[in-house]
């Protein structure tokens, strides 16, 4: 299969990349990769995959949330999840669905406070319910028989100690444990699914 895996740097990008090496895997962030794209920004997509050609499967591992008070929180702020994570994410599958073969699938990345608030988290539970929403609806539409699904990971075990202050009680989750869901979100038969690593 002929991949391209957007936010390949990060923990979960680099586990990714690893468990799909047997297949082709393009890679594409804001700084790193084969390509680069800025997911804020539209025409940015669009160049993405007119560079790319055609693909099998798309998968994102990525996506900026703000962390914040809500007390203290603006609207612009809270734009920051909203325009990144959210509409970047859902830009992505928009705008790449046409660059799939038939049969090709995307992945999207949520996580569990979309399901699990924490404290200072409400931009990112938002942000994340939005997209397990979009998923749910895309994937009664897709065509061509595309699929779609959303991984939802835990705290990473690479991250814990920089944010275990905000997940007491949880554990937490290594990344190649979460790339096996991307693996069976790419090679499987789930569509609208949300494939929780909790």
């Amino acid at each position: 299969m002929k991949i391209l895996l957007v936010g390949a740097s990060g923990a979960v990008g680099q586990a990714v990349r690893q468990t799909l090496a047997h297949h082709q895997v393009l890679t594409a962030g804001r700084n790193s990769g084969d390509f680069r794209v800025d997911l804020t920004d539209e025409a940015s997509i669009r160049a993405l995959f007119q560079a790319a050609g055609r693909l099998d499967a798309i998968i994102s591992a990525t996506g900026k949330v703000h962390f914040g008070p809500l007390a203290e929180m603006s609207t612009e702020q809270f734009r920051i999840g909203l325009e990144d994570k959210l509409l970047g994410q859902i830009n992505l599958a928009l705008i790449g669905q046409h660059h799939l073969n038939d049969g090709g699938s995307l992945t999207l990345t949520s996580g569990i406070i979309s399901e699990t608030p924490i404290r200072l988290g409400s931009n990112a539970t938002t942000v994340n319910r939005a997209l397990e929403g979009f998923v749910l609806g895309a994937a009664a539409e897709l065509g061509r028989g595309l699929r779609i699904n959303a991984v939802s990971p835990n705290v990473l075990a690479e991250s814990w100690n920089k944010y275990q202050n905000f997940f007491p009680g949880f554990e937490p989750v290594p990344a190649s444990r979460v790339a096996l869901a991307y693996r069976r979100s790419v090679e499987g038969v789930e569509n609208g699914q949300v494939l929780r690593v909790w």
